[in-house]
């Protein structure tokens, strides 16, 4: 697999399209951290890490809203790719949808989101953008 990243939202994208509960991504520290972000941003309920020989897996608890059960997550894109990497400085930060959805960003002090990367004044890698 080539992108990681781009496979855990892509089973996210899948498992929303088909109402599941959950699903499971193979488990590294970057995805753990962005299921932190998507959870503190309200995008998902929760997830667990369940630990085997290997690499583990990670579990992400999908959340739906209303009567009609809505997804708060209405789309997932993929920023920076293996091939083009997308570099950005604190000011340059992207914002979603005028502030309604989130930017995730790598950078020297960790993963975190595009507010909190511009707050903190440090640029980095955009991963994703969630809205």
């Amino acid at each position: 697999m080539t992108d990681p990243i781009a496979d855990m939202l892509t089973r996210i994208r899948n498992g929303l399209l088909n109402k599941r509960n959950s699903v499971d991504v193979p488990m590294s520290k970057t995805k753990r951290r962005i299921a932190d972000i998507l959870k503190a941003e309200g995008y998902i309920e929760d997830y667990e890490v369940s630990e085997d020989k290997k690499q583990g897996t990670l579990t992400v608890m999908l959340r739906y809203i209303g009567e009609d059960s809505e997804s708060p997550i209405h789309g997932l894109s993929r920023v920076s790719k293996p091939g083009r990497r997308v570099y950005r400085k604190a000011d340059e930060i992207p914002e979603i949808l005028g502030g309604l959805g989130v930017a995730i960003v790598s950078t020297s002090k960790g993963l975190m989101t595009g507010k909190q990367a511009a707050e903190q004044k440090v640029g980095g890698e955009v991963l994703c953008s969630v809205w």
